[in-house]
């Protein structure tokens, strides 16, 4: 198949395994189609292995597997199967190679996303997430050009073999068994009896299609493969070590959990008294098996049931899996993107500097406090066209107090209802009145789009998928933002004062992007703000904001050799890593030169400052340019400094990570007047 990118203008033929990737793939969840990791693993293989043999590499039949032609394709997800083929003495079956190769598949599936998505074939969103980009040219078997998605014209082709009893060639053939295999035709057409004849008398119309399909059949039924026997006992965690760790006392949960990990494994169990215990998964390996697998044997829903019903929701992005948050993410995919806010600079300076204006030399500001509101001054009026400085702390206490009381479960539930509680509550309300009176058509025309905007056309469009009960969390929860963007903004603060050498190559950095008027959003290039960025990326590493997630198994899996049960529920230690020396060498030291590309040490599942998988923070890049613009615009026109002198870094975990009541701000020097 040609396939002819309208902004590439180039042309190439797409690999078997390529089309076979592309027939898996269901856009309404992002991923693929209900396929079981191993099922999908030896599917890939045997596409792999298809391809070789249709390059005259390999010859299988049903009996055995030949090397032909070591010559390299020049494809980096085939060579690497032809070279562990070739460098075998003895000669095997088919089916002794897909079990042997198995586990190479989740490289092979990543090679051929990321070739797909360079094509502009594929759109990658966060979360591993991907989409058929909008337009391509394609040639038919008849030399004929006509505009549609890869994915679109490869289903319509298949479906001509099955459907219209049109002759398919021998690739066709190979790519209708293996989709065959994974039994995913019944998600992609309405197969009925005839069809599904029509399918098995395809797959057995090629010998190549048969023996590797047939193997791939044989190698998906052998349940040893799938499933460990070997289940090891889940060690617990002594309360006594774990009670004694200096990081229990100044409250650092990523690094107690890497301390955990280091003499427990990636796997253990901390049995609080009173409490039912819990269930930790941390480290690099079950990072990565999160990341990529948790879609599947995870969700969220039930640990976040109770803390939407405090705000008569039900259903909303963290508590959503599968389709419904896949298409809520596309829906709200914009209103969090790094591109509107580089739009909307000249209203964050605005605002920045407003909030700046009342600061003097000589005051002292509580650290977290002041952050939380410099960042509730710009997103507010950003995401819902409201002022709400006066509703601010009202809707943190009560948004914490439920944190602290449905999802921590630190407290009991009636401290949710005590006359103050029930007084901050109020301000929900107030605050979604004022959103609704200045959302009219009227009130917003020819302005910008925002949030608010987006989340009200959503619950117009579609009412199921955001329906009226669930605007009051969804509008409040849009300044929730403001505290964890404001308390990861405290950390950065902290660090750029505590180290003036930083704060001086900071400054230069601000100084020569203001030098000739504000900036705009393409002047936040990574060269321009080189030190900043590292700087925040550090910060977030050795601050993690959310440094656990929660999730209840649905479908029972074996991780490192630990099964857990349907039922079980998680906590997922994903910044576990970020204080773990094998992944981070010498982790308690602050050093922003971790990520330059000669190190580049945050490459890889180590690093999980945003979440992993598909509730990865959906406004992770909006918040990296956030907090990129605020730090250069403090490092401008003001120096501060930490106070107290001699202040110790400490920590408040629950709900969130924070830094402590005692760390505040020193405004020592303004630098330079503030624009009217």
């Amino acid at each position: 198949m040609a396939v002819t990118s309208d902004l590439s203008q180039t042309t190439r033929t797409l690999s078997l395994l390529e089309e076979f990737i592309l027939m898996l793939l269901n856009e309404e969840t992002g991923y693929f189609h209900q396929v079981h990791g191993w099922e999908l693993n030896c599917a890939v293989i045997g596409a792999v292995l298809a391809e070789l043999s249709l390059l005259s590499r390999i010859d299988s039949d049903l009996e055995s597997l030949l090397l032909v032609d070591d010559t390299e394709t020049g494809n980096p997800a085939l060579d690497p199967i032809l070279k562990e083929i070739a460098a075998e003495p003895v000669q095997h079956n088919t089916q002794y190679w897909i079990e042997r190769l198995a586990l190479q598949a989740e490289t092979i599936i990543d090679l051929t996303l990321e070739r797909l998505v360079e094509l502009e074939i594929l759109n990658h969103h966060d979360g591993d997430f991907w989409t058929l980009a909008p337009i391509n040219r394609h040639a038919n078997r008849h030399g004929n050009f006509q505009d549609d998605t890869a994915g679109q014209y490869i289903k319509s082709r298949i479906s001509e073999f099955i459907f219209n009893a049109t002759i398919p060639y021998p690739r066709d053939i190979i790519i209708i068994c293996l989709v065959n295999t994974c039994d995913v035709f019944r998600f992609i057409f309405e197969i009925d009896d005839e069809a599904e004849e029509r399918i098995k008398f395809i797959c057995r119309m090629d010998l190549i299609g048969r023996s590797i399909s047939d193997a791939v059949k044989n190698t998906i039924s052998s349940p040893m493969l799938r499933r460990s026997a070997l289940n090891k006992q889940i060690p617990r965690v002594s309360l006594s070590r774990m009670l004694l760790s200096p990081h229990m006392r100044t409250g650092n949960i990523p690094a107690l959990m890497g301390e955990l990990t280091n003499k427990y494994g990636p796997v253990f169990e901390i049995r609080p008294p009173f409490k039912k215990p819990m269930i930790f998964l941390a480290g690099p390996e079950t990072n990565r098996w999160v990341h990529r697998h948790g879609r599947m044997h995870l969700r969220a829903r039930d640990y976040f049931a109770e803390f939407e019903k405090v705000y008569g929701a039900s259903g909303v992005l963290p508590s959503l899996d599968g389709a419904d948050h896949f298409r809520l993410r596309k829906s709200l995919s914009m209103a969090y993107s790094r591109g509107r806010l580089a739009g909307q600079l000249d209203q964050v300076f605005q605002y920045a500097r407003n909030h700046m204006a009342g600061w003097k030399v000589g005051d002292i500001y509580s650290a977290t406090h002041m952050c939380r509101l410099m960042i509730n001054e710009q997103l507010s009026p950003l995401f819902i066209s409201v002022e709400s400085q006066d509703l601010f702390n009202d809707l943190m206490t009560y948004k914490e107090r439920a944190l602290s009381t449905h999802i921590v479960n630190a407290l009991p539930k009636f401290m949710l209802k005590t006359p103050g509680m029930k007084r901050r509550a109020k301000a929900i309300d107030v605050l979604l009145e004022r959103v609704q009176s200045v959302h009219t058509p009227a009130q917003r025309a020819g302005r910008s789009r925002n949030l608010a905007d987006d989340l009200l056309s959503l619950h117009a469009s579609d009412p199921q998928l955001m329906p009226e009960s669930n605007l009051r969390f969804v509008l409040s929860a849009a300044l929730i933002a403001s505290v964890y963007l404001g308390d990861a903004f405290s950390f950065t603060v902290y660090a750029m004062a505590s180290q003036p050498e930083l704060y001086e190559r900071i400054r230069r950095e601000a100084d020569a992007l203001f030098e000739n008027g504000d900036p705009v959003g393409d002047d936040f290039t990574l060269e321009a703000t080189d030190v900043t960025q590292r700087c925040i990326m550090e910060c977030l590493r050795m601050y993690p904001i959310v440094p656990l997630s929660m999730r209840d198994v649905m479908n029972s899996f074996v991780i490192e050799g630990y099964e857990l049960p349907v039922g079980a529920r998680l906590s997922i230690a994903m910044t576990a890593s970020h204080y773990m020396e094998d992944v981070f060498p010498d982790p308690y030291r602050f050093d922003i030169d971790r990520y330059l590309p000669s190190r580049a040490e945050h490459r890889g599942p180590g690093y999980a400052p945003y979440g992993l998988g598909t509730h990865t923070c959906l406004g992770s890049r909006w918040l990296d340019l956030q907090l990129a613009v605020n730090l250069l615009m403090i490092a401008h026109y003001f120096t501060l400094k930490v106070s107290p002198e001699n202040y110790q870094l400490g920590f408040s975990p629950l709900p969130s990570m924070k830094p402590n009541k005692k760390l505040k701000f020193l405004i020592a020097e303004q630098r330079r007047e503030l624009p009217v």
